[in-house]
């Protein structure tokens, strides 16, 4: 298990990897050995809360289907143990990503000070401009 949050983990038993055809680094290699790994893990068979299910849909779109699994496909290295730890690495940081809530903001109204004083700035740069103008020639 990888603890994320209070009460939002990762099962590491109900991760499914299977070994894919690498297009990536390898040489030769990449013809004979399935280097790359696909990731998959159910979102929906674990009690995740609502809110996290909505913000990890928000933040992966590409890598998770409408049935509510994980995909996630990782080829950039030789050996498929490096690419199963990649694979891992990437949806922790997507479950970490998706945790993080943002404070609601507190809608707060400015001190009578700073309005006075802004007014006052205010008045002063209209009398400044006033003053540059040429004087009024009564006829």
């Amino acid at each position: 298990m990888i603890q994320i949050y209070n009460n939002i983990f990762i099962n590491e038993g109900m991760i499914k990897y299977k070994g894919i055809r690498s297009a990536k680094p390898g040489g030769q290699n990449v013809n004979k050995v399935s280097t790359g790994i696909h990731l998959q893990y159910d979102l929906n068979k674990h009690g995740y809360p609502s809110w996290f299910i909505a913000k990890i849909k928000e933040n992966g779109k590409k890598s998770i289907s409408e049935s509510g699994i994980l995909n996630i496909k990782a080829i950039s290295h030789r050996t498929q143990y490096r690419n199963r730890q990649e694979a891992l690495k990437r949806m922790v940081d997507l479950f970490n990503k998706s945790v993080i809530r943002p404070k609601k903001r507190i809608k707060t109204r400015p001190s009578l000070k700073s309005h006075v004083n802004r007014i006052a700035s205010k008045k002063k740069q209209s009398q400044k401009k006033q003053l540059r103008k040429p004087p009024k020639i009564n006829e």
